[in-house]
């Protein structure tokens, strides 16, 4: 009985000493705000008028005046709606933690060295170019659209003019998609070892619609349903997860993979997924009860990029042994062990390892490129070279075709697009697609060739 005493003793003591614990903005209350809040409270998608993004915005409050008092109203349902609006509540001991905060006076700790310097209400200012990772033309072929830090940026598609800089929540966006009637462009990418997020914008309007975060890491690999209604993307704590457009809500957490996913693709009637990742393969989802199918391909080496052809149910695939793949997502016959029977074509090996794929308008070529001294064009009816287009050196991270077919952009380390003429293979425009300060836009500059 003495024992129980004691250890029920030692038990409440260090119960107290833990709520007389200082609880840290930065370390425990600014990661619940960035999982929980930040989606529909931020510069871009002020619900309410306030921003959470930074300690100050929270602070300041919104319409209904400083968050401090009110934040723990609504978490507890005190308040109606409840927040985090239309999600699940936040478990007891989130909440616990935002209200000691809060009571202890709502102090941030945050340090010199962790303080942001551009918040995600200013444009950034550049001093360099950033890597680019992401590009993706309009449908109607007017608009391209550029990752940069912490924002889009759209240009005329033949880069002569900025015309708008979408500023959002995440340092890094890794992937960008058009909706088929080009309406809303889907941004998916995130701030490392802290969130990831989807970014549905309003084109026309240059309007943050929703935001969506997804794990606490930053995301690769975004790809829209045929239909728009859906949002296939990898994760690097090894899951698939598939949103609703128009909600941001997660209709599935796939756990198929053992590795990060790195890239997805719908099928042409939007009723199957493939993703790749470094796990190897090529897996075949069904995108209705998100339940595994097979492996596409047979597995050889970790894979990193996915391309659906435009017209047919085909996927291109690469990754680290440099060898493009083209398979089909149903497989002829029966399935084997170390069966390899949906491969179509298997084109050469490049100098180094595939980052990004793309398809042409018509499907009838592909462009491979990465850490290769060039974007390499095929034939995909022979496999033969078609053409090539100059890469940067530290390579290319991304590319796609202009929608009339006779242009490739490509992005990468040096942060300058390139666009070529892939039936002459010349250069016809190279330029930094982030305004630079005016002491270096002078060096930094392109023009047409």
């Amino acid at each position: 009985m003495g024992c129980r005493i004691y250890l029920l003793g030692v038990a409440a003591g260090l119960l107290s000493a833990q709520t007389k614990t200082p609880v840290s903005y930065f370390r425990q209350v600014r990661p619940i705000l960035e999982r929980h809040c930040q989606g529909c409270h931020q510069p871009a998608s002020r619900q309410g008028e306030l921003d959470m993004t930074t300690y100050q915005g929270f602070k300041t409050g919104g319409r209904q005046g400083p968050a401090q008092g009110l934040v723990v109203a609504y978490l507890e349902g005190n308040k109606t709606p409840r927040m985090p609006f239309g999600l699940p509540p936040l478990a007891g001991d989130q909440i616990d933690l935002v209200r000691r905060w809060v009571a202890a006076g709502a102090a941030d700790d945050t340090p010199a060295e962790a303080r942001e310097t551009t918040t995600a209400g200013q444009p950034p200012v550049y001093h360099l170019p950033p890597v680019i990772t992401a590009l993706a033309y309009s449908p109607d072929g007017s608009v391209l659209a550029v990752s940069g830090y912490r924002e889009v940026l759209l240009h005329r598609a033949d880069g002569s003019h900025l015309e708008a800089r979408l500023v959002g929540a995440a340092n890094r966006i890794q992937s960008l998609a058009f909706s088929p009637d080009g309406k809303r462009l889907i941004a998916a990418g995130g701030t490392p070892a802290r969130f990831g997020e989807v970014q549905i914008w309003d084109v026309a309007a240059r309007k943050l619609e929703r935001s969506a975060r997804v794990s606490s890491d930053t995301l690769f690999g975004a790809a829209l349903a045929p239909d728009g209604s859906r949002i296939a993307v990898g994760c690097s704590d090894n899951t698939l997860r598939v949103l609703e457009t128009d909600t941001g809500k997660e209709i599935h957490k796939l756990t198929h993979h053992e590795n990060w996913v790195l890239g997805a693709v719908f099928g042409i009637d939007g009723k199957r997924i493939v993703s790749v990742g470094r796990d190897r393969a090529a897996k075949l989802i069904d995108a209705s009860s998100g339940a595994f199918i097979e492996n596409v391909n047979l597995l050889r080496d970790e894979l990193s990029a996915i391309v659906r052809h435009p017209r047919r149910d085909w996927v291109l695939i690469g990754g680290q042994d440099r060898v493009p793949y083209l398979y089909m997502m149903d497989r002829p016959r029966a399935m084997k062990i170390a069966d390899d029977t949906t491969l179509v074509r298997k084109f050469e090996a490049q100098a180094g390892p595939i980052v990004a794929l793309a398809f042409s308008p018509d499907g009838n070529r592909i462009a491979v490129a990465g850490a290769g001294p060039e974007a390499v064009i095929y034939d995909l009816r022979t496999g033969e070279r078609a053409g090539a287009c100059p890469a940067p050196q530290g390579g290319i991270y991304t590319l796609v075709f202009h929608p009339g077919g006779e242009q490739l952009a490509t992005g990468g380390f040096d942060g300058r697009v390139r666009i070529c003429d892939t039936r002459a293979g010349r250069l016809v425009q190279d330029f930094v697609p982030v305004p630079l300060e005016k002491q270096l836009a002078s060096r930094q500059s392109g023009g047409s060739r």
